[in-house]
């Protein structure tokens, strides 16, 4: 029987990488282990993974450089795992790309929910390969989004999305010209509520903004700023 997906679990407490194994592999997925940030990097770097479990607090290299680092090169989805449940480092760890974050201590149960919740979202598995009759597709002038394979397209190339920029992107784009406050995108597009700090919304645009515009400048600029307020999907405006 064929893997469901392949997994790099990165924790530098074997206790925690051997509990996840077992669990996982139960699910029928392919698990590769690393220990530190330096092995964690080098791997997610030169091998394909479907998703990465990622510890926060890692010898050497943290868990927030690896995530950084590797969402300059891929889109791999990742899961934060992290001892510190505190808000700042949530949005930390979203700001550097992870897509989910689970706070030690867990329910190895609740992980093997969580990540095949994020590969059902993701843009990157098998997961999506959905059998529809109805073609679930947003097309504007410069931009096509392929909601059924999570495909987005412009300039006529596919764009590489992290599961978490192409929610946002196909939040927004599902509602053209409505507005949106930071406060409602997080709410609606990460699943939570915080309190302060937004910048997670404005890390996740600039980054959206940046990979749209490498093919289609003009499809970047549909992703407007409303000063004051948020950001809004702007059509008709050629």
């Amino acid at each position: 029987m064929a893997a469901e997906a392949r997994v790099l679990v990165v924790d530098d407490e074997e206790r925690i990488r051997r509990l996840l194994k077992m669990y996982l592999e139960r699910e029928n997925f392919e698990i590769e282990q690393a220990e530190n940030g330096e092995e964690a990097l080098e791997m997610a770097l030169t091998e394909d993974f479907d998703l990465i479990l990622l510890d926060l607090m890692l010898p050497g290299i943290d868990g927030m450089e690896v995530c950084q680092a590797l969402r300059e090169k891929k889109a791999t989805p990742i899961i934060m795992l992290t001892a510190k449940g505190e808000e700042v480092n949530r949005v930390q760890g979203f700001e550097a790309g992870a897509d989910d974050y689970i706070v030690k201590p867990f329910s190895p149960r609740e992980v093997v929910l969580r990540v095949k919740a994020l590969l059902r979202r993701s843009s990157k598995t098998k997961f999506l390969q959905t059998e529809t009759t109805t073609k679930n597709v947003l097309v504007f002038p410069h931009l096509t989004i392929d909601h059924d394979a999570h495909k987005v397209q412009a300039g006529n190339q596919f764009v590489n999305l992290t599961p978490k920029e192409y929610e946002l992107l196909y939040f927004l784009a599902k509602s053209p010209d409505k507005v949106f406050a930071r406060e409602q995108l997080l709410k609606d597009v990460w699943n939570y509520e915080f309190f302060g700090d937004l910048r997670t919304v404005d890390t996740h645009v600039k980054r959206l903004r940046e990979k749209l515009s490498r093919v289609s400048p003009d499809a970047a600029k549909m992703i407007a700023t409303v000063w004051g307020v948020g950001y809004k999907f702007e059509v008709g405006t050629e």
